[in-house]
């Protein structure tokens, strides 16, 4: 028992340092006198950062055993300065002094729990909000014609991504030629065809979101070091994307499988950033025009990854094609539900809030 205790930690170190690893690979090179566009992203317990004779000290969590914390040193105007630091799943402190230091040198700092989801974002670039652009957010809701028509338009956007998707991550199959050929005619309604109100709009999306998904089933998912680190039965191929540690009830929310968790938290970041930047912009977030929510939801942030998300498929699907997982890369919870370790979360907020995949 002792043995198989110590086996485990030592995979669980083993695949911190692969991801940790991997996370560095992905920092680019920077022209000369050119301001740092990565973010930096911290995790594990212990993060640390305070002000110390007028600059920034920050100190890395530890995630596993024999970690050694990652220091960070950054003075005002460093080109070195990042534009974002993101805190992933940490635990740790910091003071009133640190938050004036990093809204004088404009640097944004997000706090994502371990679903990927914002606990706290400070934007430096303050919320002055457009008048004219939460006006068109207004005026466009009211008006149903132009509601409808903005969401017909955002939903043949994401089912044109959903082809390129399919065709280049998941092997032919009836399955995928079913999932194709409903993309494109729903794509062909949503263009020509008279909606009445947005439940029509929704039908063809969830009609294509249903054959989109069932075509990725009977993926494999590669693992390896099961005999130390026994996975279920379940994570060894795709079965769909409802969790089963909802019950009966087919939701997507707390996943149950890898794939399913890697989609979700990298849905969750990727909300993270749009509502930063739709701020910026001067739009209200709670202000929705296809999607509806409670007081303080980020209705039209929601709007907005609409058409992005089968593209951030492509990249999961991507990445799970690309590497062998390990047990240890991912967490049972009580209840069934799955999480990512905290490196591997890292390593897939870092390649989230790569400058090049934010301008796609």
């Amino acid at each position: 028992m002792k043995h198989e205790i110590i086996a485990g930690l030592s995979e669980w170190t083993v695949r911190s340092d692969y991801w940790l690893q991997k996370s560095i690979e992905l920092g680019g090179t920077r022209a000369l006198r050119e301001r740092q566009s990565t973010p930096l992203i911290l995790t594990g317990d212990g993060v640390h950062m305070r002000v110390e004779k007028g600059s920034l000290h920050i100190r890395g969590g530890l995630t596993h055993y024999r970690q050694e914390p990652e220091v960070y040193r950054f003075f005002r105007g460093d080109l070195d300065l990042p534009p974002r630091i993101v805190a992933v799943d940490c635990s740790g402190g910091l003071s009133f002094d640190v938050l004036a230091w990093l809204a004088e040198q404009d640097v944004t700092l997000i706090c994502l729990d371990w679903k990927g989801d914002g606990v706290s974002v400070q934007a430096c670039n303050g919320y002055a909000a457009d008048r004219g652009k939460v006006r068109w957010q207004q005026e466009t809701r009211a008006d149903e014609t132009a509601r409808i028509t903005f969401a017909a338009d955002l939903i043949q956007q994401k089912l044109a991504a959903s082809i390129e998707t399919l065709e280049a991550h998941i092997s032919p199959s009836r399955s995928q030629a079913l999932a194709l050929r409903k993309s494109l005619v729903g794509i062909e309604r949503l263009a020509s065809d008279k909606f009445g109100d947005l439940n029509a709009v929704f039908a063809i999306e969830g009609e294509c979101a249903s054959a989109y998904f069932a075509a990725w089933q009977g993926m494999a998912i590669s693992w390896k070091g099961t005999k130390r680190h026994p996975v279920p039965d379940a994570w060894l191929t795709y079965k769909g994307r409802s969790s089963l540690a909802n019950g009966v009830k087919p939701e997507n929310r707390n996943a149950s499988h890898p794939v399913n968790a890697l989609l979700n938290y990298a849905y969750a970041v990727t909300l993270q950033r749009l509502q930063i930047q739709a701020i910026a912009d001067g739009y209200d977030p709670t202000l929705g025009i296809m999607h509806s929510g409670k007081r303080g939801n980020p209705a039209f942030i929601l709007d907005l990854i609409e058409p992005k998300r089968s593209r951030i498929d492509a990249m999961i699907l991507a990445f799970v094609a690309q590497h062998t997982f390990s047990g240890a890369d991912f967490v049972i919870r009580e209840n069934g539900g799955c999480r990512l370790s905290p490196q591997l979360a890292r390593h897939v907020s870092v390649m989230l809030l790569d400058p090049a995949y934010c301008a796609a």
